[in-house]
């Protein structure tokens, strides 16, 4: 497969993006601290793959989500919420006899000890997802279809879903897998590093963070990533502070050295962020990197509307932000190094009328 999807026949009325697997409602604390002590939660909606579905309507493109909910109030909420947004909602699903998934979480960033996640989710109507209840003639019209890692970790029958979504036959469109490794979504934990690699290995455009591949699969660095993926035709590795690297073309090598040393990689240091919510940042970045492929920019800038999308979610509180206007984003994507070097964002910088400081 190519980096770049392919323009389907009828892709004038078809989704661009499909965007597969579970939403659920979000409740949000009113204030720090452990979830004992707080006294009150604000409702909100949260899933990585509505997340990017989201995104990607509101930065003007054709993005669909396609899952499974409960017939209950919460399953009313997720499907307007996002829908709300602009995205097709008509391949969602009502399951009248499971529940739609709801959790708590804390405020504190999800990579401290101190961060707390209460999942209601088990035996949730996204998880009865399946090769037969899934309705497949809305995807193979779409360029992209986006799934991650999470939905493997759900069900049996949710995995046997995603391989059969990633099985390779003529006519797929271009598979994003967001690795999203969550060891504590996992029945089978020892399991999950495996399955994880496997699907990683089956899709084109493959997203995942040095600290989730060091834990997964005992590989660190970039270049190690790499020679455990050689096949996606795109590796993101995704670097925290020190930004991504991008690998294009499909690897022929598992050695690291002849890695580092390859023309095709592309490293685009992040932006100085002042963060107000830590959460939410890797489906924006995912969100930012497809639209510009979905545009068929340049690597570099398809990393750069990357990190342009997290900036936007980093600086408000919850997982979901209206992105910058297009015009805005290509003019901060199209900096030269030392310009967008000196950018540093914070909250209201993605309107019109704000000036984006320089450091």
């Amino acid at each position: 497969m190519s980096g770049t999807p392919a323009r389907t026949a009828d892709a004038a009325t078809a989704a661009e993006v499909v965007c597969l697997g579970e939403s659920m409602v979000t409740f949000l604390p009113s204030q720090p601290g452990r979830l004992a002590d707080v006294p009150s939660f604000g409702r909100g909606i949260g899933g990585a793959e509505s997340n990017v579905a989201c995104a990607l309507a509101a930065a003007g493109h054709r993005a669909a989500w396609v899952s499974r909910v409960g017939a209950d109030g919460f399953g009313d909420h997720l499907v307007e919420a996002i829908a709300g947004y602009g995205v097709d909602t008509s391949g969602v699903r009502r399951d009248p006899s499971r529940p739609t998934g709801i959790y708590f979480r804390t405020a504190t960033d999800r990579a401290t000890d101190v961060h707390e996640v209460a999942y209601y989710r088990a035996g949730s109507a996204a998880s009865a997802m399946s090769p037969d209840n899934i309705p497949y003639a809305t995807l193979p019209a779409t360029r992209v279809l986006h799934l991650s890692g999470i939905t493997a970790a759900l069900s049996a029958d949710c995995l046997a879903l995603l391989h059969d979504l990633t099985a390779p036959r003529p006519g797929r469109p271009l598979i994003s897998f967001d690795v999203n490794h969550r060891p504590g979504l996992w029945r089978d934990a020892d399991a999950s590093p495996e399955v994880l690699l496997d699907l990683a290995r089956r899709s084109d455009l493959v997203f995942v963070g040095e600290d989730e591949a060091e834990e997964a699969w005992g590989v660190t660095g970039a270049a190690a990533i790499r020679a455990a993926l050689p096949e996606p035709a795109t590796l993101v590795v995704k670097r925290g502070a020190e930004g991504a690297t991008v690998f294009s073309g499909t690897g022929d090598t598992q050695d690291t050295a002849d890695i580092q040393d390859a023309a095709d990689i592309t490293t685009v240091p992040a932006l100085r962020v002042d963060v107000v919510a830590p959460v939410g940042a890797g489906d924006a970045f995912a969100a930012g990197f497809l639209s510009a492929t979905l545009r068929d920019l340049p690597v570099r800038d398809r990393v750069r509307h990357g990190h342009l999308m997290a900036a936007a979610v980093l600086t408000v509180p919850g997982d979901l932000t209206a992105p910058p206007a297009r015009a805005h984003a290509d003019s901060l994507a199209a900096l030269d190094d030392e310009a967008w070097g000196r950018l540093r964002l914070g909250p209201g910088w993605t309107g019109d009328d704000q000036e984006v400081r320089t450091t």
